[in-house]
C-alpha cells in the first residue's frame, strides 16, 4: 500500500513540472512577438517621422516647380592677338563645356574618387553614407564625406555652405529632385561646370586653363586626376601653392581609377609615373590689368554680357611679358635707390592698337589700373603741343627764340640747372627741354590754342588753358598720352586707342563686335609732323633721352618730370609702335631725383628693343631721307638741363650773354654743332 503511494507521488512529480514548461516558453513567445511587433510599430512611425521631416523640410523650400537649375552666369574669355587666353572673367571663370567635349577618363576621374556608385543610386547612396560614419568613427573625425556628386550639386546650385542638419537634410531632397528631374549625364555635366576648383577657378574648363594653360579638351590622365583631386579641399590642395599634397591626391584619384576599373592598369600606371606640369599664368599676373580694362570696353561695345563670348585682343603675348619684364626688372634694381614704388607701360601701334599694358608693378598687391585711371601732371612730356601749335602759327624748327628768365605776376618759371643759353632754335630748345622757351611760346599763342591742339590729337582730360599748360601741369593718364602721340608716328592721323579686336559668342556661330577704323582722319599736316618728328629726333640723339638705346631704328620722343620729381615719364616712337612709360609713387610723394631721361628712358629701351626683333626697319614720318644716320653723336652731359619745372623762388636771372654756351665749354664734334645751333 505504501509502496504505491510512494510510486504515485513519484509519477506525479515527473508530471507536475511540464505545466510550468509550456507557461515560460508562452512567456518567452509572448515577449518576442510584443518586441517584433513594437519594432514594426517603431519602424512605421520611424518612416512616418522620416517622411515628416521631408516634407518639413520640402515645405520651407521654394515650390518645387521654381527649383529650375539657376542660369549660369556668363564667362568671358579674354585672348591675345595669337589666339592664347590671356584670361577668364565672369562670375564662373570658364565657359562650360559639354561632357561629350571631354576626354572619357575627365568625368571618370571624379565618379570614382566622390562617388563610385553615382551610376546606382538615386541622388543619395545609403551605402555610402555607411561607410563614411564608420570611417568616421574609426578614425574619431570626419575622414570621408557621405554627400554624392548629385548631393554635391545641389549644394553648389541652391545652398549657402552652413553645415547644419536642416541644409543637409535640404540637400537630401534636392539631390532626389535632381535625379527625378535630370538624367545622370546631365547632372554630371552640371557639376563639372560647377564645382570650384581653387584659385577662382569654377569648372573644369577654368581649372584646365589655369593649372595647365590648356582647355579641359585636352587634359592627360594625369591633369584630370590632379582636378579631381581638388574638389575635396581646393584651397589646401591648389597645386601652384602646395603642389605635392595636391599629386599625393592625384595618386589616390588614379589608383581608384584603376581599382573601380575606370581605367587600364597601364595607363595609370604612365600617368602615376609622370606628374602634369602646372603652368604659370601668362604675363604673371599683368595681364589682370589688360582683362580689367578689357571687361570694361566689352561693357560699352555690347551692353550687359547675358552669355558667355569670347573677346579677341590686341595684346601681343611676348610683348606683354617684355612690358612687365622691363617694369619689373628696373624697379626691382633702382626702384628704392630713386624712392619710386610704382610704374605703368602702355605701347601701341601708330594706329591705336594695344600691343601691351602694364597697369602697376603686381596685381596682387593691388589692382589700381594706373595705365588707364592714374591722372598724373606730365611735365615736359606735354611740349610737344607746344611747339606744335607753334609750327602750325608758322615758325619752324630753325626759328629762334631768346632762353632767359621770364617772370608772370610772381611765378618765375626756370630750367632745371638755372642757366640759360639765349638765342636758340625751337629744335634746340625741345631737345634740352628749355621750360622759359616752352611758356613763351605758349604765351605767343595762347594757352587756349596749345590745349585745342592737345585735345585735337587725343587727350580726353581737361587742361587748365594758363601759362603754366605750356609745362605740362594739368594731369593726364598714360593711355591718353601715348594715343596723343601716335599721329606723331602714322603722318598726322588722330587715332582712338582700341584693346578690343572682336567680341563673339562662346560657341562662334554669332559674331558681336568687329572693331571699325579707330582713325579719326588728318588732324596735322604732313609737313608739320616731319617737322615735329625732326625735332624730337634730337631728343635721343642730345637731349634729355640721349641714354634710350634702339640700335637701327630711327625713334623720336620727349621725357618729362614734375615738380619735385614726382612724376618721370617718357613717352617715345618709331614708326613701328609708340611707348609710355610712368614712374613715381601713388602718393603723388617725391622721388629721389628721378627724372623722365633717366628710369623711364631705361624701361623704355629694354622693352622697344624687345617689341622690334625682326621687324623690318622704317622711317620716322617725313624723315625717310636728309641728313640721317642713326648714329650716335658725342655726350652732352654738362650741357643737358633735366626737363622739370624747377621750385620757386628761383635764383636772380642770368643774363643770356653770360650763360654757358656749349660750343664755348664743351669740346663737342664741329658738325654737330652746325646742326644744333645754326652754324652753315
Amino acid at each position: 500500500m505504501a509502496r504505491t503511494r510512494r510510486t504515485a507521488e513519484r509519477r506525479e512529480a515527473d508530471v507536475a513540472p511540464a505545466p510550468a514548461r509550456r507557461r515560460g516558453g508562452k512567456r518567452r513567445g509572448w515577449r518576442l512577438g510584443r518586441i517584433i511587433y513594437w519594432g514594426i510599430v517603431a519602424s512605421l512611425w520611424g518612416v512616418i517621422a522620416g517622411i515628416g521631416v521631408l516634407f518639413w523640410v520640402a515645405y520651407h523650400l521654394p515650390p518645387i516647380e521654381s527649383l529650375e537649375v539657376p542660369k549660369r552666369p556668363p564667362s568671358v574669355q579674354i585672348l591675345a592677338l595669337d589666339g592664347r587666353v590671356l584670361a577668364n572673367r565672369g562670375e564662373m571663370g570658364g565657359a562650360a563645356i559639354p561632357l561629350h567635349e571631354m576626354p572619357a577618363y575627365l568625368p571618370k576621374a571624379f565618379v570614382a574618387i566622390e562617388d563610385r556608385r553615382f551610376y546606382h543610386h538615386y541622388g543619395v547612396d545609403p551605402i555610402g553614407l555607411v561607410r563614411a560614419v564608420l570611417a568616421n568613427v574609426l578614425h574619431r573625425g570626419v575622414a570621408q564625406g557621405g554627400s554624392t556628386i548629385t548631393q554635391q550639386l545641389a549644394k553648389n546650385l541652391f545652398l549657402t555652405p552652413e553645415r547644419t542638419l536642416t541644409r543637409k537634410l535640404q540637400e537630401v531632397v534636392l539631390a532626389l529632385w535632381l535625379e527625378h528631374k535630370y538624367s545622370k549625364a546631365q547632372i554630371l555635366e552640371l557639376y563639372l561646370n560647377r564645382v570650384y576648383f581653387g584659385a577662382g577657378a569654377y569648372g573644369v574648363e577654368a581649372a584646365a586653363q589655369r593649372y595647365f594653360g590648356k582647355s579641359a579638351r585636352h587634359v592627360t590622365l594625369a591633369e584630370a586626376a590632379l582636378l579631381a583631386g581638388l574638389v575635396k579641399s581646393p584651397s589646401r590642395l591648389s597645386p601652384t601653392k602646395n603642389f605635392d599634397d595636391a599629386e599625393k591626391r592625384a595618386q589616390l584619384v588614379l589608383a581608384a581609377m584603376r581599382d573601380g576599373g575606370f581605367v587600364d592598369p597601364g595607363a595609370a600606371k604612365v600617368a602615376m609615373a609622370h606628374p602634369p606640369h602646372i603652368a604659370q599664368p601668362g604675363g604673371a599676373g599683368s595681364v589682370n590689368y589688360v582683362a580689367d580694362w578689357v571687361m570694361d570696353v566689352v561693357n560699352d561695345l555690347i551692353g550687359h554680357v547675358d552669355r558667355d563670348v569670347v573677346v579677341e585682343t590686341t595684346i601681343d603675348f611676348s610683348l606683354q611679358q617684355a612690358a612687365e619684364k622691363a617694369l619689373d626688372e628696373v624697379l626691382a634694381q633702382k626702384g628704392a635707390k630713386f624712392a619710386v614704388t610704382q610704374g605703368a607701360l602702355v605701347a601701341m601701334t601708330p594706329e591705336g592698337a594695344v600691343r601691351a599694358l602694364v597697369g602697376g608693378r603686381n596685381y596682387a598687391e593691388s589692382q589700381f589700373n594706373r595705365a588707364i585711371a592714374a591722372k598724373r601732371q606730365p611735365g615736359s612730356a606735354f611740349k610737344p603741343f607746344v611747339y606744335l601749335t607753334a609750327l602750325q602759327r608758322g615758325l619752324t624748327p630753325d626759328t629762334v627764340r631768346e632762353d632767359k628768365p621770364v617772370e608772370l605776376k610772381g611765378w618765375r618759371p626756370e630750367n632745371y640747372e638755372h642757366q640759360y643759353y639765349g638765342p636758340v632754335t625751337l629744335t634746340q630748345a625741345l631737345a634740352l627741354s628749355l621750360n622759359t622757351v616752352s611758356v613763351r611760346l605758349t604765351l605767343e599763342c595762347g594757352p587756349a590754342a596749345v590745349a585745342k591742339t592737345a585735345y585735337r590729337l587725343g587727350i580726353t582730360s581737361v587742361l587748365d588753358a594758363n601759362p603754366s599748360l605750356a609745362l605740362g601741369t594739368s594731369e593726364v593718364s598714360p593711355l591718353e598720352l601715348v594715343g596723343a602721340y601716335a599721329p606723331f608716328a602714322n603722318g598726322g592721323i588722330a587715332v582712338v586707342p582700341h584693346v578690343v579686336a572682336r567680341v563673339r559668342s562662346a560657341d562662334g556661330k554669332q559674331l558681336l563686335y568687329a572693331s571699325a577704323n579707330t582713325a579719326f582722319g588728318r588732324v596735322v599736316d604732313p609737313r608739320y609732323i616731319a617737322m615735329m618728328n625732326t625735332m624730337m629726333r634730337q631728343t635721343l640723339v642730345i637731349g634729355t633721352a640721349k641714354s634710350a638705346s634702339l640700335p637701327g631704328w630711327m625713334a623720336a620722343g620727349k621725357t618729362g618730370t614734375s615738380q619735385d620729381f614726382r612724376d618721370a615719364w617718357f613717352i617715345g616712337y618709331t614708326a613701328h609702335m609708340v611707348t609710355g612709360v610712368w614712374l613715381g609713387n601713388d602718393d603723388a610723394s617725391p622721388t629721389r631725383h628721378a627724372t623722365g631721361g633717366g628710369l623711364p628712358v631705361e624701361v623704355w629701351s629694354r622693352f622697344m628693343r624687345a617689341a622690334h626683333q625682326n621687324v623690318p626697319v622704317a622711317a620716322l614720318p617725313g624723315l625717310g631721307g636728309g641728313w640721317f644716320s642713326g648714329t650716335p653723336v658725342a655726350s652732352v652731359d654738362r650741357l643737358t638741363p633735366t626737363d622739370r619745372l624747377a621750385p620757386a623762388p628761383a635764383p636772380a636771372p642770368v643774363a643770356a650773354n653770360s650763360s654757358v654756351r656749349p660750343e664755348a665749354d664743351h669740346g663737342l664734334d664741329g658738325w654737330f654743332l652746325d646742326r644744333l645751333f645754326g652754324r652753315r
